[in-house]
């Protein structure tokens, strides 16, 4: 598929694997976003990242501050997705598979889906979700990074 620009000349779409899991990403990313607000909102809680005073605050992980905690779950996603994005569109520009780009961003999706909604919003904030999508992440990552390179490797002359 191509689309013109100027007096006609026809682009290939370059991103299609990039730009088509944007609006799933996206969309979690507002959920997260919405549930940050609501807590703030509920609460009169116009900034800082707990509702409890540090003198509250016990560190009881039996009742974890829920502004905290959603703070945190928004604040992993937007720690990790961007990179992942980053390096997806760098092999996809390089020639990457898209076959192979579009599972690894479907299993990023649901494992960082799986950290929040079966982790950190789990009984204590340790379910099980949590490590999967903690290492999960990081494999991918490096995944992404080691395919990368590898797709470019005629360059360093190998």
């Amino acid at each position: 598929m191509s689309s013109t620009i100027g007096l006609g000349v026809p682009v290939p779409k370059m991103l299609p694997v990039t730009g088509a899991w944007t609006l799933p990403f996206t969309a979690y990313l507002l959920l997260l976003s919405n549930r940050v607000v609501y807590q703030r909102v509920k609460n009169k809680q116009w900034i800082g990242s707990q509702l409890k005073s540090d003198k509250d605050n016990t560190g009881n992980s039996d009742t974890p501050d829920p502004l905290f905690l959603d703070s945190r779950c928004h604040m992993n996603f937007l720690e990790n997705v961007p990179y992942a994005f980053i390096l997806t569109a760098v092999a996809e520009l390089n020639g990457g598979n898209r076959t192979y780009l579009n599972y690894a961003m479907g299993i990023l999706l649901a494992i960082r889906i799986g950290h929040v909604e079966l982790g950190m919003r789990g009984k204590d904030t340790l379910g099980p979700g949590r490590p999967v999508g903690q290492f999960g992440t990081q494999a991918l990552l490096g995944a992404l990074a080691i395919y990368g390179t590898y797709l470019v490797k005629g360059y360093w002359g190998y």
